[in-house]
């Protein structure tokens, strides 16, 4: 395996190994983690985990529900299933193998009442330099975003929720790959700067739902002047608050 380090997120509740290069999890592993709203007794499915910096945050905000990770790389999955046991989580947390290049179906697990994803940024390598090696996989998604929302479609119950962090400008391709099976779209706008376009979207949405979309007010991340993060924004990352979806 190669050279990690252990950070430590969430105000320092969660210990977490990560590789020293490649793939670190950064703010869009909190965010996500902040969206997680599960509620007691209920199963939160996180694909494309890596080293489970998102699960294990999500997992100490909601310390009654259960989480399962499902990653690919297996130096990831050995990292992730390291950093459960690390935290003392194995009660309700596990890691296991899988692709979402794979039909759920094939893990032989019953549907989730809720799924959550981190998907790579990108589908097609020429727009963009070529990442570095080991960050390929947490980059390039093979087989687009339709792997991802289609997994992610069937991996919950009816009326369970799917909830989804990517760039902006994918918002209109996560919609249209997603309405087939899930509606009551909620859409969380994560901007720079108040006086900046959104870079990020945090998406939500409901297998079944019929409610219309609803775009809620933004996450603003950063103010000119001040320190590094907005009031909000860091009272979210140290886990004294949670991006709720109203």
């Amino acid at each position: 395996m190669d050279a990690t380090s252990e950070d430590r997120v969430l105000d320092g509740r969660v210990r977490l190994r990560q590789p020293a290069r490649g793939y670190r999890a950064g703010l869009d592993a909190a965010l996500l983690a902040a969206a997680c709203d599960a509620k007691a007794g209920q199963r939160v499915l996180e694909a494309g985990c890596g080293a489970g910096g998102a699960l294990l945050a999500a997992a100490v905000r909601r310390p009654g529900a259960r989480f399962t990770g499902l990653e690919r790389d297996p130096e990831a999955l050995a990292l992730a299933r390291a950093n459960i046991a690390g935290n003392g989580l194995e009660g309700r947390v596990e890691a296991m193998a899988g692709d979402v290049g794979v039909p759920f179906s094939k893990l032989g697990l019953p549907p989730f009442d809720a799924a959550m994803a981190n998907p790579p940024f990108f589908d097609d390598p020429g727009t963009l330099r070529a990442p570095a090696p080991e960050k390929t996989a947490a980059w390039m998604a093979e087989g687009g975003l339709a792997a991802w929302t289609g997994f992610l479609s069937k991996a919950v119950r009816e009326g369970g929720t799917i909830t989804i962090i990517h760039r902006a400008d994918r918002l209109a391709d996560l919609l249209a790959l997603l309405a087939p099976k899930a509606g009551s779209f909620q859409v969380r706008p994560i901007h720079p700067h108040a006086d900046e376009p959104a870079k990020r979207v945090i998406l939500r949405a409901v297998k079944t739902g019929k409610a219309p979309l609803k775009l809620l007010p933004p996450l603003v991340l950063h103010q000119r002047g001040g320190g590094k993060h907005t009031a909000q924004a860091e009272a979210i990352l140290r886990g004294e608050a949670g991006l709720g979806w109203g």
